[in-house]
């Protein structure tokens, strides 16, 4: 499965959620501001014209543009670095500050149904959109799921 995939997986819906959480800050934080924004095809970036411009970049994932895709996915982790902490360490998941060794082993730390119990345990601390995204980013970037994980 390809990341524009597991967004299109989630819909239009989460998706346009998923834009409306990315913190501008932190893409600046994190020097991504003028990545993002080259690639997003913005000559302004701020939220209100992210979120004015998630039609065109829906259109995009319908297209497989996997470079945004990859683009979109590192603005809304960087902007829920909280979230993929308290995922990882629910989970027991070696890592630092939400990142972990390229060459870890984070598989064996992933026990069938490690996607619901993260859902049942955040959905209330944090916005769905954003935890969908994380839980099926970790398991694309992990384990290869050929379905995008969608909570009971």
């Amino acid at each position: 499965m390809m990341l524009s995939e597991v967004f299109l997986g989630l819909g239009e819906e989460n998706f346009q959620g998923t834009l409306r959480s990315v913190s501008i800050g932190k893409l600046r934080t994190y020097r991504l501001f003028d990545r993002f924004k080259a690639r997003a095809h913005l000559s302004k970036l701020n939220s209100e014209t992210l979120r004015k411009s998630a039609p065109r970049l829906w259109t995009r994932m319908t297209e497989k543009d996997e470079e945004c895709a990859t683009d979109i996915a590192q603005a809304a982790l960087v902007s829920h670095l909280d979230l993929i902490q308290d995922v990882l360490n629910l989970l027991e998941v070696p890592h630092e500050d939400g990142f972990f060794a390229k060459d870890a082993d984070v598989a064996s730390h992933l026990p069938a149904g490690w996607q619901q119990r993260a859902y049942d345990h955040f959905q209330e601390k944090y916005p769905k959109p954003a935890l969908l995204f994380y839980l099926n980013h970790l398991a694309w970037e992990v384990t290869k799921p050929e379905q995008v994980f969608r909570p009971s």
